[in-house]
């Protein structure tokens, strides 16, 4: 009998933490509410998560808008992806040979299929590097030149940290790590948040917004830091040079090449790759 209770006692310790309320839902089952009080927390959360976005202030504001917008993409991506599942295209079937009945002429043949949008195949075409670009190759830059170190401690001892020497560009929703825990720290006096790009074609220079690093030759740390140097590919906001797509759609972003060294002109020249 004692071994019985100890191998019993060890089935015990074994089974995981957290399914004492399922057992007790097996033996005992629920309470007569339980589905209706489910379903009223589910339809209060909402609120709940309304009001403390409301509430919220600070660095914890920005990191839960943050959260929020992104789950919120994902969710909008997970629907988009459905309705492309559901969507019919023409499909290119060789017309058969011989006589076709007068009422079939009128019907097209359709396919399901994903319909791949334009701005997919041109981010393919991004990924495969095929950058039509002014300058085609550029001087590679050593790290000692593009991070100073930094002393950091009680004593001065450690030395993990890098201060960016180079033009920077950071988005507006941008908040900085505690500066404790801060690894790369980009000065405020060397962040840009304008260029002056060149159309080739009507060679006349814009004054404009940038909306992002596309990519940056030199490493892909960089591009992830936003760091501006000869050869980058930002994105800008055209919106405001009035170009039209073919279906007639206003162009708002378009990709420019750096032509200058920033931190030496104080300034960001670029030209745009149309």
């Amino acid at each position: 009998s004692s071994f019985c209770r100890f191998v019993v006692r060890v089935g015990v310790d074994k089974m995981p933490q957290g399914e004492y309320i399922e057992l007790h839902k097996k033996r005992h089952g629920e309470r007569l509410d339980a589905a209706e009080v489910k379903r009223k927390k589910e339809a209060r959360e909402a609120y709940r998560i309304s009001k403390k976005a409301r509430n919220l202030t600070g660095l914890k504001a920005k990191l839960f808008n943050k959260q929020r917008f992104n789950e919120k993409a994902q969710l909008k991506k997970t629907i988009n992806m459905h309705q492309e599942r559901k969507n019919k295209h023409v499909a290119d079937e060789k017309v058969k040979e011989g006589a076709v009945p007068g009422y079939l002429l009128d019907r097209e043949t359709t396919s399901r299929a994903k319909v791949l949008s334009n701005t997919i195949k041109q981010k393919r075409k991004e990924k495969a590097g095929k950058w039509d670009v002014p300058i085609a190759k550029v001087r590679p830059i050593a790290e000692d030149e593009m991070f100073k170190v930094l002393s950091s401690g009680k004593r001065g001892k450690k030395q993990w940290k890098r201060m960016v020497t180079k033009v920077t560009f950071v988005g507006e929703s941008f908040t900085r790590k505690p500066p404790k825990y801060e690894r790369f720290i980009r000065p405020t006096g060397l962040r840009f948040k304008k260029a002056h790009v060149t159309h080739p074609e009507l060679k006349t220079t814009f004054h404009l917004d940038i909306l992002g690093v596309k990519k940056n030759p030199q490493s892909p740390t960089y591009t992830q830091l936003g760091v501006v140097t000869k050869g980058t590919i930002l994105e800008v906001n055209v919106s405001d040079l009035g170009l039209v797509t073919t279906s007639g759609k206003v162009v708002w972003g378009k990709f420019a090449q750096v032509t200058n060294n920033p931190e030496n002109d104080g300034c960001i020249n670029a030209v745009l790759l149309v």
